[in-house]
């Protein structure tokens, strides 16, 4: 599928200048619904929980888990300006993850010179990302590495007992 087809445009629409208008966030909510039930939803399929940055209050964003090489992460499809990934780094990287059951976690952020491959992996199980992305999912190993700098990557990493015990 090429990147000027109607569902790529519309999805663009939708994240215009990196942030979700009115329609991303309803379907971003019943999303989260599903994703945090892990009812018809498939496995990759959570819901990160973090505190925000200013507010403190939970934040919730729905977002594809992959795995690579039996190791998980989690991958911003809007790169840089992607509100969760402030929060996560402010809250230096400890969130909950929801699919059926809440599961502490602590995001450790990926070298830029390591996150090529799992950036592949990414577009091949999320195609809600592709639209973000200025490469396809078949694209070359050196395409991924050139626009891994812009592209946030988090390995998802057991949470300590104190950090599990946290709010």
């Amino acid at each position: 599928m090429e990147h000027t087809s109607v569902l790529y445009r519309i999805k663009r629409w939708m994240y215009r200048d990196g942030r979700p208008n009115r329609l991303a966030r309803a379907l971003n909510d019943l999303s989260m619904l599903q994703f945090s039930s892990g009812v018809l939803a498939p496995r990759p399929w959570v819901t990160l929980e973090v505190a925000g940055r200013r507010s403190g209050r939970t934040i919730r964003v729905p977002v594809v888990v992959t795995e690579l090489d039996g190791v998980r992460y989690l991958v911003s499809m809007l790169g840089e300006r992607a509100n969760w990934v402030r929060n996560v780094r402010a809250a230096g990287g400890l969130v909950t993850l929801r699919h059926g059951r809440r599961e502490r976690v602590l995001l450790v952020e990926v070298d830029v010179d390591d996150r090529a491959p799992v950036l592949r992996r990414y577009l091949r199980i999320a195609p809600g990302a592709r639209p973000h992305f200025p490469v396809t999912r078949d694209a070359s190993p050196a395409e991924f590495a050139a626009i891994a700098p812009s592209f946030p990557v988090f390995r998802v990493a057991a949470a300590g007992p104190a950090q599990g015990r946290q709010a």
